[in-house]
């Protein structure tokens, strides 16, 4: 009998353990999930990089240039300038595919830019003589002429906007009182920056002129850097930087409708300040068998206690 009890008694507690397990989780409040993520154009708000993010103030809004193209000097950064151009000059770097805007204090604002064929041609120096905002654009003859398949449909001109291939704003470049026809301007196509070839002048993110537009003034110097200066202030690594692009052709109504796409980064452009690539870009390279990578550099722009990645 006792043997029995003590059976009874153990089965009680533990059906009433149990009830009383059941009534705490009845009376638990339920795991709340968290809300997804903001999405914008496919970049989770997360990962938009500052600096890039949507402008929808624009007359024509720009949605965030997405973070594969924004790595390493790809992105625009502040900090001290260890080249010769004056206060309030634009450098040129096309070699290290690099522009300078020149402050005081010895610091600069850099930006990475692509140089296209009508860039590669720049020689001397050029002042700002002109400025717009969402400019309209027409190919000369000789462009029309040469590359039919390219210009051909934007021979009778392209009103400031999304399709137009000079972007949200450009610099007009004149020397002795005549225009150059150089300019540097924005740009749509994303994987040009940091590479050479692509048709156009001096191109930047349509971020980046917007950012660099109010800082230059009427009359500002642009100055070309030499392939030796290159070198000595960049280091070997950065003055090669970049691939030769061929021109990026995509139809007048795809670009204004938002269906012409992009090609993907490239990683040859994706290189750090001090000529090395980060691990994830080293590991495309070496897919793609570029594993000689030239690493000795001193870099343009030297921290000035931490160097500022831009914001605005």
């Amino acid at each position: 009998m006792q043997a029995i009890s003590s059976d009874f008694t153990a089965r009680r507690r533990f059906l009433l353990g149990a009830g009383g397990m059941a009534l705490l989780a009845a009376c638990a409040a339920p795991v709340e999930e968290a809300p997804p993520e903001e999405v914008i154009d496919g970049i989770p708000l997360s990962q938009i990089v500052e600096g890039y993010g949507p402008l929808a103030d624009e007359r024509h809004p720009l949605g965030p240039v997405p973070p594969g193209y924004l790595v390493g000097v790809n992105r625009r950064a502040h900090g001290r300038y260890l080249g010769d151009a004056p206060v309030g000059a634009i450098e040129i770097d096309a070699h290290a595919k690099l522009l300078y805007w020149i402050e005081g204090g010895g610091t600069a604002w850099r930006y990475s830019i692509a140089v296209g064929r009508q860039g590669r041609g720049m020689r001397g120096t050029t002042t700002v003589q002109r400025k717009e905002e969402w400019p309209s654009w027409t190919p000369t003859a000789n462009m029309v002429r040469a590359e039919p398949q390219i210009y051909g449909q934007f021979a009778g001109g392209v009103p400031g906007g999304p399709a137009n291939p000079l972007g949200a704003r450009a610099l007009y470049l004149y020397r002795g009182g005549r225009d150059t026809m150089y300019r540097i301007h924005g740009t749509n196509d994303w994987s040009s920056i940091g590479n050479s070839g692509s048709a156009g002048c001096i191109r930047l993110f349509n971020h980046d002129i917007i950012h660099l537009f109010p800082r230059v003034q009427m009359g500002a110097p642009v100055l070309l850097r030499s392939r030796e200066d290159s070198i000595r202030i960049e280091g070997e690594a950065l003055a090669n930087r970049g691939i030769e692009l061929p021109a990026y052709f995509a139809s007048r109504e795809s670009i204004e409708d938002g269906t012409a796409g992009q090609r993907p980064p490239v990683p040859e452009a994706m290189m750090n300040e001090d000529g090395t690539y980060p691990p994830e870009i080293q590991a495309q390279l070496a897919l793609n068998g570029a594993t000689d990578i030239l690493a000795e550099t001193a870099g343009t722009l030297a921290p000035v206690d931490a160097m500022a990645l831009a914001g605005g």
